[in-house]
This record gives C-alpha cells, sequence and structure tokens, in this order.
C-alpha cells in the first residue's frame, strides 16, 4: 500500500470516528459541535488530495463532491429556517455529503432517513431518545438526528473502504 493510499484510508477512518462522535454527542446532548463538521471538512480535503496523487480522482469529481454538499447545505438551511432540523444536523450532512459525493449520495440520503424514520418510531413507540433530563416528549422537544446522519455516513464510509 502507497503513502497516499494509506492516507485516504486513515482519512475514511476520521471520516467514521467523527461521524460517531458526532452521533453519540447529539444524542446526548441534542447539539454537534462545528468542530466535528470541520474536521469532517478537513478529512475529505486530505482524502481528495490523496486521491488525485494517486490519480483516483480528477478535479471534475471533487467539484461535483463539492456541489453535492452545498445542495443538501441548501435544503438543509431551509428546513432549518422552517425549525425542521438543527443547525448542526444541517453542517453535518453538508461534511459528510462531501465524502458521499454524486456516486454515494442517494445511498447516504436513504440510509440517513431511514434511520432518522426508525428513531422518531421509536420516539413515538415511547422509547427515550436524546438526552435523558428533558421533562418535555422528544417528539416535541426535537429528535437527535446525529445517529442517523452518522448511520447515513458509515454506510459511505463502508462504501469507500470496499471501493
Amino acid at each position: 500500500m502507497s503513502l497516499l493510499a494509506f492516507l485516504q484510508a486513515c482519512c475514511v477512518a476520521a471520516f467514521a470516528v467523527l461521524l460517531i462522535a458526532a452521533g453519540w454527542q447529539d444524542l446526548r446532548t441534542m447539539r454537534i459541535a462545528n468542530g466535528l463538521s470541520i474536521g469532517i471538512a478537513a478529512s475529505f480535503a486530505l482524502w481528495a488530495a490523496a486521491g488525485m496523487g494517486l490519480g483516483h480522482l480528477v478535479l471534475a469529481q471533487i467539484g461535483w463532491a463539492f456541489a453535492c454538499a452545498a445542495a443538501v447545505f441548501g435544503l438543509g438551511a431551509l428546513a432549518f429556517a422552517v425549525g425542521a432540523i438543527g443547525g448542526g444536523d444541517v453542517k453535518l450532512l453538508a461534511a459528510a455529503s462531501l465524502f458521499a459525493g454524486p456516486a454515494h449520495q442517494i445511498d447516504f440520503l436513504t440510509v440517513t432517513a431511514l434511520v432518522g424514520g426508525f428513531l422518531g418510531l421509536a420516539i413515538l413507540a415511547g422509547a427515550r431518545v436524546g438526552p435523558s433530563d428533558r421533562s418535555e416528549s422528544a417528539v416535541r422537544g426535537g429528535l437527535p438526528y446525529g445517529p442517523a446522519i452518522a448511520a447515513g455516513g458509515l454506510w459511505v464510509a463502508a462504501s469507500l473502504v470496499t471501493a
């Protein structure tokens, strides 16, 4: 394995670890630190640079990844504006979309939506999801969507490792 291939593998591993940290943090606090999303974006930058060095990626592919992330961010910002999703969720979705790119974007969003739906159903069934010290019901207080985004991102990370 070349140094650049090893760097790419480390970047995908960092992506996975940061996703897990974001999901866990959101589950416990209903917040996602900006540093986690920034770390994912930085990991993508290193991953993409290594991919270009290996000849596996061209600038156009990276541009499309940024376009996907920008579209997800724009739609997420609209959802945030109407109170449907949190700001940390929007940033995490956009950062993870960088790794998903156009090749894995549909899979990423599908897995994220399915896991988010299961979390919502669990809440409706009476399961405690999120911070245990909240007095209001989780349905009124919000759904920690970080774990769902993490699941979608981990799907992407697994796809990148097997590719």
